[in-house]
């Protein structure tokens, strides 16, 4: 997808104009600039503006954006609010190419806010010129040590590394960013303020290109525009760097929550989650996870079919470490014989030699022994991770253990991860830190990110996504009836039981006897979805006299229920053969992400156990023999306890077609769902018995 702009000069520029300079140390114009003067390390050239005053801190001024002597590469905008827009049409009337906007008392403040960001956001459409905000910190570039950002923790916050960061939210991504005290080294941060241009996508975007940047990890409270995610995410996965992301509003309360602190559409959580699986982004639920996993991938990489090792001097610890790794349903390295033999050479006998390693008292008396038999560990072939259980701090003792961790790690070819488990954190803690191995607070929280770690690996060792669908303007929607959306269906290969509109009793008896018996009855109305539940329904009749009386009973209940709706008379059908499974299946258009398909077994399946597995389109044949995996139902569909096996393939081939169907008529079907989709045993294909067929216009 094209329309992503080169950000080069927003986090590296060559020259920079501070608008709004200023002396007072505590406003957001005195902050920045001690924070680009003082404690950057930016070698460009830097122009001052400020109404007022010729001069701030003994550098020269200039009182409007208008009268520099060139154009700068970067703008930052620290005015009150009602400057900002003189400044902004000055920034582009001399080719700026970004502008960082501090100021707040924008969109977050009302419908004049929001009047004047349509109005940045129409300056930027029509100069090129792209504008990071309003209501933002300002970006901050770790690796190049550079802040154009009010920040008053930037001088803190610099332990460069690989993780890059964009975040909906500066008070969350700064928490981020103060995970440096354990260890996590950043590249980039950007907090996307109210993203009247620029998105977190652009930057997603922009860091699946930068060299300095491994991994990603953002916190998004809403996605503005689907398409442009998708494709900032693809971007990312095709580069191999993997996203990490927290996604605030999953539940009713975060999603009002979320409403209230952003403009952005926070779509469905669950097809969320669905898309983020299917491109390889790995959602977490808490801060603390997001810098565990994007920690643990910038340290290393995972393989399919990961194993790991526990190694600790706690036996108790390791028994525990075990516990929770086997909850999380990860698998213990079985050492080769020679790594064995090493353990047993070097540890004492009555040490737990296999895996949990638990070495016993020898780190407190022959601590040299650590470094030996972990590197050993570290370096056996089957062994991707190694969990290091550190229950408490014995000062001194437990310092001496993390040095000769931290020179096993030097000899490990896979990330070595303490859990410091200890609400006391001393020297010990700070040396993992300093080693870059940062630390995981809880036994349970290490093994959540390990299982992160692995899935990561499972995916990269698969299929990489197909292009992804695009989101769709809103507009009236118009239902078919049952009969014309099967026809619909019919025409795009699905199996559809043989029927006919009767408009009378004696035209049902005669249908029925010319499809052929058994036959079903059902109301015929675009207005009456849910037919069976008024008693609209029909089935198995086997005489032209049943089907007859049959034409009468469901009318009148529909009259009934809906006296209103339009009633084109009942649709008669031959029944489809009997037995096999029921299957719900969908194609639904989500707000922000586009058309998402929906299976799951009918029944209880669906309506108590919500089990449900989602993809965006498009869907062919092997993705959707992947979606029916995820359902925790699917040895039904091949055959439990005895029972024949359904006809997957058929299943597949209508889960591929109806995918075919919407991507080929864009824009056309707000929703399919065929409830049920009876799958029949292998080789008796699969019947679509009911369908509501929904489009747009």
């Amino acid at each position: 997808m094209s329309g992503f702009s080169d950000l080069g000069p927003l986090f590296d520029p060559r020259s920079v104009v501070l608008v709004g300079a200023s002396e007072r140390a505590a406003s957001v114009g005195g902050r920045t600039l001690a924070n680009i003067v003082d404690h950057s390390d930016f070698r460009g050239t830097l122009h001052l503006v400020n109404a007022t005053r010729p001069e701030v801190r003994g550098l020269p001024c200039h009182r409007r954006v208008a009268d520099l002597p060139s154009a700068p590469e970067l703008a930052v905008i620290a005015v009150p609010a009602a400057g900002v827009m003189e400044a902004l049409r000055e920034c582009a009337s001399i080719g700026v190419k970004v502008c960082v906007i501090l100021t707040s008392g924008f969109g977050e403040t009302g419908e004049e806010g929001r009047a004047a960001e349509a109005e940045m956001k129409a300056l930027a459409q029509s100069t090129g010129m792209r504008l990071y905000g309003p209501n933002c910190p300002g970006v901050t570039n770790i690796n190049k040590r550079l802040g154009f950002t009010f920040s008053p923790a930037f001088k803190d916050d610099l332990r460069p590394g690989p993780i890059g960061l964009a975040t909906q939210g500066g008070g969350l991504g700064r928490n981020l960013m103060q995970a440096m005290e354990r260890g996590a080294g950043f590249a980039l941060w950007c907090s996307t303020g109210n993203e009247v241009d620029l998105q977190v996508a652009d930057f997603i975007h922009y860091m699946a290109g930068a060299p300095d940047v491994r991994v990603i990890g953002t916190i998004l409270e809403g996605i503005k525009d689907g398409p442009r995610f998708l494709a900032a995410a693809r971007a990312a996965a095709e580069a191999g760097k993997p996203i990490v992301a927290l996604k605030v509003g999953r539940s009713e309360y975060g999603m009002r929550a979320a409403a209230s602190h952003t403009a952005s559409l926070t779509g469905s959580a669950e097809v969320n989650s669905a898309a983020f699986r299917q491109m390889g982004i790995i959602e977490v639920d808490d801060v603390d996870e997001l810098v565990d996993v994007a920690s643990l991938l910038a340290r290393g990489r995972p393989g399919r079919g990961a194993r790991i090792a526990v190694f600790g001097s706690s036996g108790g610890a390791c028994a525990l470490a075990a516990d929770m790794v086997g909850q999380a349903g990860i698998v213990l390295a079985e050492f080769a014989p020679e790594t064995t033999a090493v353990l047993a050479e070097k540890l004492p006998s009555f040490a737990a030699l296999g895996n949990p390693v638990d070495t016993t008292t020898v780190t407190l008396t022959n601590p040299a022994v650590i470094e030996e038999t972990l590197a050993a560990v570290a370096n056996d072939p089957a062994v991707s991770l190694v969990m290091l259980p550190m229950p408490l701090d014995y000062g001194p003792v437990s310092l001496t253990v993390a040095e000769r961790m931290a020179a096993a790690q030097r000899l490990s070819p896979v990330p070595l991860v303490p859990v410091w488990m200890s609400e006391r954190t001393g020297a010990a803690y700070r040396h993992f830190a300093e080693a870059g191995m940062v630390p995981i607070r809880s036994l349970r929280n290490a093994a959540r990110a390990f299982r992160r770690f692995i899935d990561r690996g499972a995916w990269e060792a698969g299929t990489m996504p197909r292009g992804l669908g695009a989101g769709l303007p809103d507009g009236p929607t118009r239902t078919l009836s049952e009969a014309e959306g099967k026809a619909v269906l019919r025409a795009a290969g699905l199996a559809v039981p043989e029927g006919e509109i009767a408009r009378s009793a004696a035209e049902a008896a005669e249908i029925a006897s010319r499809l052929g018996l058994p036959v079903a009855v059902k109301i015929a109305s675009a207005d009456i979805l849910h037919k069976s539940d008024i008693g609209g329904v029909a089935l198995g009749l086997r005489t032209a006299e049943e089907a007859g009386a049959a034409f009468e009973a469901v009318a009148r209940a529909a009259r009934a229920h809906h006296p209103e709706a339009r009633i084109d008379g009942v649709l008669v059908e031959r029944m489809a053969p009997s037995g096999g499974q029921e299957v719900l299946l969908s194609v639904s258009r989500d707000p922000v992400l586009g058309q998402v398909m929906t299976c799951g077994l009918g029944g209880i399946h669906v309506e108590l156990l919500r089990d449900l597995s989602r993809r965006l389109l498009p869907v062919d044949a092997a993705e959707a023999a992947r979606m029916l995996r995820d359902l925790r139902g699917f040895p039904l569909l091949q055959g439990l306890r005895g029972a024949a096996p359904c006809d997957l393939e058929a299943l597949c081939a209508a889960m591929a077609a109806i995918s075919a169907l919407v991507e080929a008529r864009p824009g056309e079907f707000e929703e399919i769902e065929i409830n049920p989709l009876r799958v029949g045993a292998a080789g008796e294909g699969a019947w679509a018995l009911d369908a509501v067929v929904t489009l747009r216009g």
